[in-house]
């Protein structure tokens, strides 16, 4: 069986349409919407593709009207289009953010997985680096073979006590210092991270059509094409 996984895509239908990837199951471990601009088309394809998806923070910020407890380097950002989302997201749309599980526990084959955004112990804010040791209090106890998160928009892949601890990155915003959309491919026991291109220049022109600031605009398109920061941040 081959698993797509992919996170954070923050609204960027460009880069989830563009996915190279043949699969048997699609995952998602969160965060369709804010920052992007086609918020709507992202939750519906993910709703109709994802076989199996969590709930992230900005999910849970559109889905409640919960802060998303962003860093303060995004927090404009978010704040200004989490006012965007709302506006565009129907009701159905907003319900199914709201009913996603803030985790899953599965097992395909002779594999078990537990998916959640950021943390096993702290599912929706916890930014957590990939050597933080806290790992291994959170991932062994849970006994799975495989432990799947988000949230940083960083990919790695650790490995300790049997386990293999998969952060597959952002597909739609990373933060690796390009703008390649990142996920990761879980096929014959095997994890990988894979990265691709797509027209981010479509995405660009789109956001420059967001009810937003130009500020915001400008923020968003650095973030996007730089695959780092905001300026100045």
């Amino acid at each position: 069986m081959k698993i797509v996984i992919i996170s954070d895509l923050h609204g960027n239908y460009d880069a989830l349409s563009a996915l190279p990837e043949k699969y048997d199951e699609l995952w998602v471990l969160g965060d369709l919407v804010n920052y992007g601009p086609q918020p709507g088309e992202v939750v519906d394809f993910v709703k109709n593709e994802a076989a199996v998806t969590v709930r992230g923070n900005h999910d849970q910020c559109i889905g409640y009207g919960d802060d998303p407890q962003c860093s303060a380097a995004f927090r404009q950002m978010a704040e200004a289009t989490r006012q965007f989302s709302n506006s565009v997201l129907s009701a159905a749309q907003k319900q199914h953010l709201r009913e996603l599980p803030l985790s899953v526990d599965t097992k395909r084959s002779h594999t078990r997985f537990f998916l959640c955004h950021a943390t096993p112990s702290d599912p929706l804010y916890e930014y957590r680096k990939a050597e933080s040791e806290k790992w291994l209090d959170d991932c062994v106890p849970l006994g799975s073979d495989v432990i799947l998160v988000g949230h940083t928009h960083t990919p790695f892949i650790r490995r300790f006590n049997g386990q293999v601890l998969v952060n597959p990155g952002s597909l739609g915003q990373p933060k690796t210092g390009t703008s390649d959309a990142c996920y990761a491919v879980w096929e014959n026991g095997h994890a990988e991270l894979r990265t691709y291109s797509y027209p981010v220049q479509s995405t660009v022109e789109k956001i420059r059509l967001m009810p937003v600031g130009k500020a915001i605009q400008q923020q968003l398109i650095t973030v996007l094409r730089s695959g780092g920061f905001p300026p100045g941040k």
